[in-house]
């Protein structure tokens, strides 16, 4: 009886999944990651079949937003993230539907005794799976905690580490749906829905914002203009989580919105002071807050009373000679920076990038390049030739020469000499022209 049992459900079964199959998958919900496939088979459809066998010539649909894997015996064996049908032609099951009839029908054969030896089964699992690849939006992140941020401002000459609090959204997608397949979700039954991953990525994202916001303050970026810097966050999330993330599970961080940070009121006050007295630096702006401070203290004592008055007076000038250092002085020192900081009239740059005064380079040794010869234009250009290489402009004609015959006096405008030398008084007329 079990030889017999045995043989016909071999023969039953090879012949019911003869039949080609043709698999789909509904519209993703945004919180499913993986499904199976589905066979479509309705109430008038003889293709009572396995669910785990797909038949050689099987078509297999795919959409938009979507990636295809067909598994067998717990292997990938193919891929597919192209929209449009897709025919499965390098089954291991056979079909007389598919290919030369003649082999067909051997194939068939050669799988019932297959099939006969394991008691009448398949001795194989093939599945559809299909990977929702679309950009996954809407997850929330928030730390509970204040995460350190490094604040470098080099012209307030500040260094320092703050801790500040970073509220937003994130969105990621699958990139890599072997690689999600192989080490996350597995041989998976139905669904594998987000809410069975979301809460390690989570953990994981925070962990990564340390090393993120390192990196963020490197580049001169304030913690209070984080929200207009989110593509460069993202990125650097990227490159942070792209061990955990990109190389092992296959997803990757499409946006990162900051929605809220905020640093502690000790931190921004702190922040504020130092750029505040890192801005009296500048000479010219410390005399300018003093005389300010002196015309407010002017206008406070003017509106005392009596002897009131001319006591807020005499301490305003107590202040101002306190610290030995008045408004005028203050001045006087940004005036003499400017001067120095302005170059001379007679420098020039050297190719290491000094500027220099002398004939020599102080820093390289390097000789004064000697001017170029040519005449310039009116544009700017030192030409050679007759004309400007820059705006095609004539050489202008040499203006005439002048000198008195008398005494060789030569004027310092050719164009328009004196009428008479101004050394002997000789007239200057055509025969002084050289």
């Amino acid at each position: 009886m079990g030889l017999i049992k045995a043989i016909s459900g071999a023969v039953t079964g090879v012949l019911a999944d003869q039949w080609k199959e043709y698999f789909y998958c509904e519209a993703i919900p945004a919180d499913v990651l993986a499904v199976r496939g589905k066979k479509r088979v309705s109430g008038r459809s003889t293709n009572k079949g396995n669910d785990n066998i797909i038949s050689n010539g099987s078509i297999i649909a795919v959409a938009d937003g979507q990636c295809m894997l067909i598994v067998e015996q717990g292997k990938v064996v193919d891929v597919c993230a192209e929209p449009g049908e897709y025919t499965y032609d390098m089954s291991t099951e056979p079909s007389i539907f598919t290919g030369n009839l003649g082999d067909s029908i051997v194939e068939v054969f050669k799988e019932v005794c297959k099939r006969f030896t394991f008691g009448g089964e398949p001795p194989k699992d093939q599945r559809v799976y299909y990977f929702n690849t679309k950009e996954l939006i809407g997850n929330k992140y928030g730390t509970p905690s204040p995460v350190p941020f490094r604040v470098v401002d080099e012209r307030a000459g500040i260094d320092i580490d703050i801790a500040i609090k970073c509220f937003g959204e994130y969105s990621y997608k699958v990139s890599n749906p072997l690689l999600f397949y192989t080490n996350v979700c597995g041989n998976v039954t139905s669904d594998y829905n987000r809410s069975q991953i979301d809460s390690q990525l989570k953990s994981e994202l925070l962990t990564a914002l340390q090393p993120a916001f390192a990196k963020i303050s490197a580049m001169g970026i304030r913690y209070s203009a984080l929200p207009g810097h989110t593509t460069e966050l993202a990125n650097v999330l990227n490159d942070e989580l792209s061990e955990k993330w990109r190389d092992l599970r296959g997803i990757e961080i499409v946006s990162f919105g900051v929605n809220s940070v905020k640093a502690s009121e000790e931190d921004e006050a702190m922040i504020k002071e130092m750029q505040k007295n890192a801005a009296y630096k500048d000479p010219g702006l410390a005399a300018a807050t003093l005389v300010g401070a002196q015309a407010s203290a002017m206008q406070s004592a003017a509106s005392n009373e009596g002897a009131g008055a001319a006591m807020a007076f005499m301490g305003m000038g107590m202040a101002q000679n306190a610290g030995g250092v008045s408004a005028q002085n203050l001045y006087g020192m940004a005036a003499q920076q400017q001067a120095a900081a302005a170059p001379a009239a007679d420098s020039w740059t050297c190719s290491c990038g000094a500027v220099v005064t002398g004939n020599f380079c102080h820093e390289c040794g390097a000789k004064k390049p000697a001017p170029a010869a040519g005449w310039t234009c009116s544009c700017g250009t030192v030409n050679k030739g007759k004309f400007c290489t820059e705006c095609g402009a004539k050489k202008p004609a040499d203006a005439p020469k002048y000198k008195c015959d008398k005494c060789g006096w030569e004027p310092s405008d050719p164009n328009n000499p004196p009428k008479f030398c101004p050394e002997c008084g000789d007239p200057f007329d055509e025969g002084d022209l050289q």
